[in-house]
């Protein structure tokens, strides 16, 4: 994807973010104008703390050049951006490497799997995918059908099946066909008593006594449009599983797309890859420096 389409599926939190910076310039008092400048990170879903601070630096030497401003500000968040730049790497050797996929349902979890299945075997591995999300209605049928517009073999059980059962049997189905990826879904909600983040670690347990180290990333997919919550569900699944990567999806919707800044600042999780789009190639790695050019 060009640098060009990418800012332009940004463009609902760039214009949100411009607007504040606009109002500092337009207004005389600098009080005033830096208050709108906050309350512009705010809506764009920076946060109140994070929002402060960034005021708080760009009053240090201010200068009413929209300019000078744009570009401080790009630099203030390149800085808190970079540092959570870290591409996921599949190692030589690691086989199968398992990527247990975790997040509420609406985020565009089982989705996610299948553009990374896509991107995977585009790039010359094979791929497993284990349907364990057996309480979402039609999750199975979703994942099958990326399969097969993948070309990839998906390891089911009936929905409302043990999760824990799908994702043993994925893991072992990937050993002996000497699988590169398996791609494990898992619920987003469960509809029994069980407790969802306790089913989730049984899934880890499961897995790890099938392949060591497994699994090799805890991939959390969150929905960029739905602002402050993804940091919460991100805290969250973090405490419970330990998420070593995150998916910010839907960011082309959104005036909220600010919320990758305190994700990215409080978590200091990698953030993997980034939904600026429904296409297959509109999953793209998260890259700091493009995403900041875009966004400011």
């Amino acid at each position: 994807m060009p640098f060009s389409r990418l800012k332009s599926r940004l463009a609902r939190t760039h214009n949100a973010i411009m607007g504040g910076i606009q109002a500092v310039i337009g207004n005389n008092t600098r009080k005033d104008s830096m208050e709108s400048l906050e309350e512009a990170l705010i809506r764009a879903d920076v946060g109140v703390t994070t929002a402060m601070e960034i005021v708080d630096r760009l009053k240090e030497g201010f200068r009413w050049d929209e300019e000078s401003l744009r570009q401080r500000l790009s630099d203030y968040v390149y800085d808190i951006l970079k540092d959570v730049e870290a591409p996921l790497e599949i190692p030589y050797g690691t086989r199968p490497f398992v990527i247990m996929v975790l997040g509420v349902n609406g985020v565009g979890k089982t989705t996610t799997i299948g553009k990374l299945a896509s991107r995977f075997v585009t790039r010359g591995k094979s791929v497993l995918l284990g349907a364990g999300d057996t309480f979402r209605s039609a999750a199975i049928e979703q994942l099958e059908i990326w399969g097969q517009r993948v070309g990839c073999p998906v390891v089911k059980h009936s929905q409302g099946g043990d999760p824990g059962a799908v994702a043993f049997d994925a893991v072992r189905s990937a050993i002996s066909r000497n699988t590169d990826i398996v791609l494990l879904d898992t619920a987003g909600r469960l509809h029994t008593k069980v407790n969802l983040m306790e089913e989730l670690k049984k899934i880890k347990r499961v897995v790890s006594r099938e392949v060591p180290d497994a699994p090799h990333e805890n991939l959390l997919v969150v929905d960029g449009s739905t602002g402050q919550n993804a940091l919460n569900q991100a805290k969250l699944f973090n405490e419970a599983v330990g998420v070593t990567g995150i998916v910010i999806t839907k960011l082309d919707g959104t005036a909220k797309g600010g919320i990758i800044i305190p994700i990215a600042r409080e978590l200091k999780i990698p953030i993997r890859f980034i939904g600026v789009g429904e296409g297959v190639d509109d999953l793209r790695e998260f890259h700091a420096r493009e995403f900041t050019e875009a966004l400011i």
